[in-house]
Formats: C-alpha cells, structure tokens, sequence
C-alpha cells in the first residue's frame, strides 16, 4: 500500500509546532503535578486535572476529522494550555502507520485497524490499544452538473456509476429515480480518493453491502478501480468535482458545506434520504458490535442495508486510536484527558457545530469513558 502526505491547510499550520513522539517514547514535557482527570463522559476534561498538564504530543491520520480535530484542539487547550497537540490530516492510512511506528501518539482513522495493524500497535504500545469512534459523519454522494441541482439515486445505480457501468447523466437508470428532471447527455465524471482513505473504506464497504452484484469487490482503503479521476484527501477530492462538469464524488458531508456541489438523495426503504447527522446516528445505534475484539476495542459492523428511512447509511464511524498507557506517565495523561474531552458532551457538541457531525449516542460514549477509565 503507497501512502501519501498532503499538505497541512494554512487551518492547521497556525497551530504550534508539531513533537515527533513514539508510542512508548517520552512525549518532551513535563509531568503532570496534579491527578489524572476525571472520568465522567459528560465533564470537560478542562476541568477535571487537579493541575494543569504540560506536554507535547503529535497526532494525526483522518481527514474527514480535519475540522473536528481542529475544534478539539481549541476547546482543549482553553484550559490545557501548557498542551501542544497537533494534528496532521494524512489520512487514515498513514494515520494507522505513522500511530503504529510511533511518529503519533494518537491516530484519527476513518476505517477499523485490521489484525496485523492491531497486533503491531500492539508491540509498539506494549498491550492492547484503544480503538472507539469519535466522529459519527455521513458520507454525501456530491455531484456539479450543470443546470441540475436535485438527484434521486438507489445503492445500484451508484455502484453501477463508480464502477464505470453507467457513463452518462441520462442513463435510462438515472432518470427513472429522477422524473421530471432534465437530465443531459453529459459524460459522467467519478472522482474517488488516490490516498489511502478511510472514506473509501466505508463508501466501498457501503456498496459491497447495499448493491453487491452491481459492486463485487470488498471494502478497501484503497480505490479498487483504475476508472474515473482520483484526488488526494478531502479538499481535493472537492476541489476536482467542483472544478468539472458531470462529476460525481464522494465526500464527508462536513467537506461539502459552502461549495458549489450538490448532494444527491440516496433510496433506504421506499423513500430518498438526504445525509444528514441524526441518520447517519441512527444507523450507528442499529449497527452491531464486533465481537472478539479486545476489552480496549470498540468497533461496529456498521449496518448499510437498512430499509427505515431515518437512518442514513452512507456514513463513517470515525476512530481515535491511542494507547492505554506510555512509558512517560505525562503522556498517558495528556492523552487521557484529551480523550476524556473529545467523546464528552462538550467536545461532541462543538464537533457538531462546526463539522456537522453527529454526537456520539450516551450509550457509545459510556462505553469509550469506561475504556478511558482503565488507561495508565
């Protein structure tokens, strides 16, 4: 798997300088004098150390997290001050493998570490790691077709347009899901990610589900086909959708607020649902948890072939991934308190006010904060 950096948005770059910090490795500053924080879900970790914490502490990985991470930070730090975190939006590939050699002492990653992933972060954490969702967005099928801004599409017809089946804006499939709508002759343009993506994962993991023989290839981090235009990372995937006529991508919703894109309305049941975050929750809470997976590890097989129209299944589970303790005992506070801060209510809700993103449901999140509980 080749693995690509982009280049951190002028966003991120006003934020202080980046500590290159090993799993295991001390973090470079000082310890905690104080308690760790306290353990309730729905308090902000800002409040919760008996002093205040003093560290370095680089992190990275998911971009769809790119403007919740950003909002964490700003949040954290109004009463962590003497914390620098950064947070560099690779993607959830090289999130997973800057986490596991150690360059990031936490990684964002839109799809689950597969078992040999879990068994090296586990060398490099000295035990099990920590794996839960943070970030609960839905995925939007966005398109830029000039003098069409309204689309109806089903699970197939979307497969059938990814995989180069369907090539052309007036395909006979397409305007039978949209009467009424003018639809030209116009050449279909996909744009997927050229990263190693976890919005790939999950867009790739829906269509496997949801439209299996139109779809016959497994869910990849990796675009499986060679058809259509690729583009690194979210903002470029929007910016070459937004820079064509015909084009077709997916995008986390949160990326495509306050462009020129529209977003199509996906067929669950017998309706068409736009993405939104309450859906792409409800799918999450009807969504099963893996099971065998170690007490420090929560992760879902999350459910893309349900019929109630008020849940969106098009949508991503975002993970934080840390380890449960670090050689340097200010290390495993800061990341502690930072993980106590984000699943809170205040951190979730300053999440979704600005990345459109889901909460996390209470029954979620009490989970992850008995997990937090045990680090250290």
């Amino acid at each position: 798997m080749k693995f690509k950096r982009i280049i951190i948005p002028a966003l991120f770059a006003a934020t202080v300088g980046l500590a290159a910090c090993g799993g295991n490795d001390a973090s470079g500053g000082a310890s905690p004098s104080g308690s760790a924080p306290a353990d309730s879900a729905s308090s902000p970790a800002a409040s919760s150390p008996a002093a205040e914490l003093s560290g370095k502490i680089a992190a990275g990985g998911s971009s769809a997290q790119q403007v919740a991470q950003q909002v964490w930070r700003a949040g954290f730090s109004q009463t962590n001050g003497g914390v620098t975190i950064t947070y560099d939006p690779v993607g959830s590939g090289d999130g997973q493998k800057n986490f596991v050699s150690g360059a990031y002492k936490f990684a964002g990653s839109d799809s689950a570490m597969d078992d040999a992933t879990v068994a090296q972060a586990k060398s490099q954490c000295g035990g099990d790691p920590i794996e839960f969702p943070v970030y609960i967005s839905p995925i939007a099928v966005a398109f830029h077709l000039e003098g069409v801004t309204s689309l109806n599409l089903d699970a197939n017809t979307v497969a059938k347009i990814f995989a180069g089946k369907i090539t052309k804006w007036n395909d006979p499939a397409i305007t039978q899901l949209n009467p009424g709508v003018n639809l030209p002759s116009t050449a279909i343009s996909p744009v997927h990610r050229s990263d190693s993506s976890g919005t790939t994962f999950n867009f790739t993991d829906y269509l496997s589900k949801a439209a299996p023989k139109s779809w016959t290839k497994p869910a990849n981090t990796d675009w499986p086909t060679t058809k259509g235009e690729s583009a690194e990372g979210t903002s470029g995937v929007v910016g070459a959708a937004q820079g064509g006529n015909g084009t077709i991508a997916y995008i986390d919703d949160s990326g495509v607020h306050g462009t020129k894109l529209s977003v199509a309305k996906i067929k669950v049941g017998s309706k068409f649902v736009a993405p939104t975050a309450a859906g792409a929750a409800a799918a999450l809470e009807s969504s099963k948890q893996i099971s065998g997976t170690p007490a420090s590890i929560l992760t879902y097989d999350l459910n893309r072939t349900t019929t109630d129209p008020s849940e969106y299944p098009i949508f991503m589970a975002s993970n934080e991934i840390a380890c449960q303790s670090y050689s340097d005992p200010s290390t495993t506070a800061i990341v502690k308190a930072w993980l106590t801060y984000i699943i809170s209510e205040n951190g979730q809700k300053a999440a979704a006010a600005n990345a459109y993103s889901a909460p996390l449901p209470s029954t979620v999140a009490a989970k992850e904060q008995a997990i937090i509980d045990q680090m250290g």
